[in-house]
């Protein structure tokens, strides 16, 4: 059990450090090459701080754990709205862009819907997954268009933050060097983790759908509350939103996409009668919270509250 906890700890930290480490060196490397600064915002920071829930998803559904993989995403995307907009919102009131309301918070909502109407079979298959990835692809350009037509002044706070996560070095072997050590922690760290979740669970009889949801989804959310309370500190309300909705699209469509293209994901029942519900709850809550234009304390602390009481939930005694 103690070498357990020690990998669990273990694979956290390789999962915040690698994560960190592959987005700073992809970052890095894109600006060396001139890549425009909106493309590095929708890919590589969103798809790069979704790093870790892939690699867990992926390695948790190849050795037959399925339920740490779905719960891996479903939990991650509750701990994305309840507790990563809980905690930025606490250090600084957010305010909301009118584009979150009209677009984002609606396509993230609508894709959880059809995550739901997919998994009712009860399973997450290789044409489930090719209708995620499509999702994944068209939903990337989809916003890489309408970015381009939203004005300078998105370009320059989307380039000015860029450069808080990762200043350009112009040194093309250091970028690649630390993309490489990030995937390689990564891949360490996730491995570590889906180990200790596993004997834990095992050990203390809490079904791997609990860990799953919980603490490995926690884990897997690092590099996105790293990077929301960062946004959040020097009030950049948009990013800090935007990069929890656009995660909470990634997990399903190209997390699930492309896992469950490689091997078919059995879905827990748990999942189809609560978790998913709680999911869209979390989802709608802050559709209805951002109608005002604007995220509260009061509102942070309501969400810190919900996403507390779902995890005294899962580890009630039955």
């Amino acid at each position: 059990m103690l070498l357990d906890v020690l990998w669990i700890a273990v694979g956290l930290a390789g999962l915040f450090f690698g994560g960190n480490w592959l987005v700073k060196g992809a970052a890095r490397l894109a600006q060396t090459l001139g890549v425009s600064p909106i493309v590095i915002g929708l890919t590589i920071v969103a798809y790069g701080t979704s790093t870790p829930e892939l690699l867990v998803s992926l390695q948790a559904a190849l050795g037959g754990n399925a339920d740490i993989s779905m719960g891996n995403v479903v939990g991650s995307n509750i701990a994305n709205i309840g507790l990563i907009i809980g905690l930025s919102a606490l250090v600084y009131p957010m305010v909301v862009q009118l584009q979150f309301l009209q677009r984002e918070i609606p396509i993230m909502i609508g894709v959880s819907v059809l995550f739901l109407f997919l998994a009712q079979d009860g399973v997450i298959g290789a044409l489930d997954g090719a209708i995620f990835v499509i999702g994944a692809a068209a939903y990337t350009v989809l916003s890489y268009l309408i970015a381009k037509q939203e004005g300078k002044e998105l370009i320059r706070q989307t380039q000015e933050f860029t450069a808080v996560i990762a200043k350009p070095t112009n040194h093309l072997f250091n970028d690649l060097l630390l993309v490489a050590v990030g995937i390689v922690v990564l891949l360490f760290g996730s491995d570590r983790l889906v180990l200790g979740a596993v004997n834990i669970a095992e050990a203390i009889g809490v079904p791997q759908i609990v860990i799953g949801i919980t603490l490995v989804a926690v884990g897997t959310s690092l590099p996105e509350l790293a990077t929301s309370v960062i946004a959040a500190f020097r009030r950049e309300s948009e990013i800090a939103i935007g990069n929890v909705v656009g995660s909470n699209i990634f997990n399903i469509f190209a997390i699930l996409g492309i896992t469950s293209l490689i091997t078919p994901i059995n879905v827990n029942p748990r999942l189809l009668q609560v978790d998913t519900f709680v999911m869209l709850g979390f989802s709608v809550a802050l559709f209805v919270f951002c109608l005002n234009r604007k995220i509260s304390r009061r509102e942070a602390i309501l969400l810190l509250t919900a996403y507390t009481a779902f995890a005294v939930y899962n580890f009630a005694p039955r």
